[in-house]
Formats: C-alpha cells, structure tokens, sequence
C-alpha cells in the first residue's frame, strides 16, 4: 500500500480547560503548518459541558480540515487521580470526535513526540515551541504551548516510519 500523496494531520494536546490543536500538511516530507490554536470550553462550564465543547469542537476541525489521521498525546498519569481522570475523559471526546468523523486516530507519549521534534524526550515546552517553529518555518513560536505541543503530536507521526513504531492505532 503507498502512503497518500499529501497527509493532513491533526494533532490533539487534550485537557479540559485547554485543548491544543494543530493540522499540518504534509508532502514528500516537507511539513506545512495549516493551523493551530486552542479549544477553551469557558471554565464556568460543569465537566460535561466542557466535554462536550471538545468534542463538537474537535468534530468541526475534522469537517474543516478532513484530516488523514488524528494523533492524540496518551495520557500522562498523574499523582492527582481526579486530574487523570478528567484528562483521560477529554482525550475520550476527542477520541470519539475523530471516529465519529471516520479518522484513525494514534497517540503517542509526551516523551516520544518532544524526541521527535527536539532529540530529547525530556525537553522543555520552550524547547519544544522552538523547534516546532523552525521545522514549519514559522515567523514565531506557535502560542500557547499547548498548541505547539498539539503541533508536535501531529510532526511525530508525520516522521515515519521510526515513530510509527511507537505509535499504536486506538
């Protein structure tokens, strides 16, 4: 089977104050940004609501951008089991968002994309930032940090086929 001639990724830095996004094109393994930002469902929203700002959200990005693939961070476990939880649930709306909008989605650790794009995989988010915008050659650092790291996501599983093998379909 052979790779499509350009890939349209989108990747997804899930939480439920701030979800990163970033789509990026890519062509014979030339990286294009084509969009970035964040999701910010209003923080006087109950968790279900801003679940559901995620998800319609996601969903409206995949119709805009019709995406190859959707790559989504794996969930960090934290010490605070609450936070894990509601992480893990708005990384579930995303995830739901893309199926429903017929898009595979991967994901991959926090660790595994900064290496991607910086060579450490305990790099800072300022490193991170920096190196996303020397890769897509863009004049600035892509703000807030959880869009370059969405940006990152997207880079890591546009960089086969070393980082596929970190990656699992879910």
């Amino acid at each position: 089977m052979t790779a499509p001639e350009q890939q349209v990724i989108l990747g997804i830095d899930p939480g439920t104050r701030i979800s990163g996004y970033g789509v990026i094109a890519v062509h014979h393994r030339a990286y294009k940004a084509i969009d970035y930002g964040c999701i910010r469902p209003p923080g006087d929203l109950k968790l279900s609501e801003r679940y559901w700002v995620i998800f319609e959200s996601v969903g409206n990005l995949i119709v805009q951008y019709r995406p190859t693939a959707l790559v989504v961070e794996t969930q960090y476990v934290q010490k605070n089991v609450q936070s894990a939880l509601k992480l893990g649930m708005a990384r579930g709306a995303v995830m739901i968002a893309a199926k429903q909008g017929g898009v595979p989605v991967f994901a991959y650790a926090p660790a595994v994309a900064k290496r991607a794009v910086t060579g450490n995989g305990r790099a800072s988010k300022c490193q991170v930032q920096g190196m996303v915008q020397n890769l897509l050659q863009l004049a600035v650092p892509p703000h807030p940090k959880d869009a370059a790291d969405a940006l990152a996501l997207a880079l890591c599983h546009a960089d086969c086929p070393f980082y596929l093998q970190s990656s699992h379909e879910v």
